[in-house]
């Protein structure tokens, strides 16, 4: 591969150009482009995460401090694992940190998922009527942290797909209700849209605290944010 000279003033990084190759389409050249330059993404493999989502939970628990040692977590959507691999560390689930509580991991995913170390992975589809049920009993009882990655499949349609992770992330919502121990927090990736007004609502009345937050991570061309819901109430006990 070709690549500029430079004098070495001012010394920067050069970036990787990809050529469109037949039958390729444009925007999957300008995205393998971007994933060549991606500083995260070449952390992330540096680092042995994988994939650069990785960074963007640790970002969200650096500012809010949720992944603590001896939580028990939820990881919905855990494909292909990244989220459970900071988790994993970070409420010490191998025991790694010696005088510290030892959390744990559940990570549940329509697909198969290859191991993590420290994490229990289950394949299940958490819309089943009795998900809720399955990972309390594999849990041992309610988790403090529900979280979620997940975006719903693309249709190139702009509101459509807003509408659509919207939706996904609402059902995920109310799985925390139905799973989480009071004072939880409930982590979960949406699309600034404008439809997400009845998500905002359904949350606070549930949590203590709801913010909205972009992290570093995030991609800035992308509309994607997480909100972070924190001081879980739960509304009815006679939901157990």
């Amino acid at each position: 591969m070709a690549t500029k000279k430079t004098s070495g003033r001012g010394q920067r990084d050069l970036r990787v150009k990809v050529k469109s190759a037949r039958g390729r389409k444009l925007s999957s050249t300008l995205w393998l482009e971007r994933q060549l330059n991606d500083p995260y993404v070449k952390r992330a493999k540096a680092e042995g995460f994988r994939g650069r989502a990785a960074f963007k939970i640790s970002e969200l628990d650096d500012r809010y401090r949720f992944l603590v040692p001896g939580a028990r977590v939820v990881d919905l959507g855990c494909a292909p694992g990244g989220w459970c691999q900071v988790a994993v560390k970070r409420v010490n689930a191998l025991g790694e940190k010696q005088g510290k509580a030892i959390g744990t991991v559940l990570g549940v995913d329509l697909q198969e998922v290859e191991p993590i170390a420290g994490a229990e992975i289950h394949q299940l589809d958490f819309l089943e009527d009795d998900a809720d049920e399955k990972v309390k009993q594999w849990l041992g009882g309610r988790a403090d942290v529900v979280m979620s990655d997940m975006a719903a499949s693309s249709s190139g349609h702009k509101q459509t797909d807003h509408l659509r992770i919207i939706a996904l992330c609402e059902a995920a919502a109310y799985f925390a209700f139905d799973v989480l121990d009071e004072g939880g927090t409930f982590v979960a990736k949406v699309l600034a849209g404008g439809a997400e007004g009845e998500l905002q609502k359904l949350l606070k009345q549930r949590f203590a605290k709801v913010a909205n937050v972009k992290p570093p991570a995030s991609r800035s061309d992308s509309s994607e944010k997480f909100v972070v819901a924190t001081g879980y109430h739960r509304v009815d006990d006679a939901e157990d």
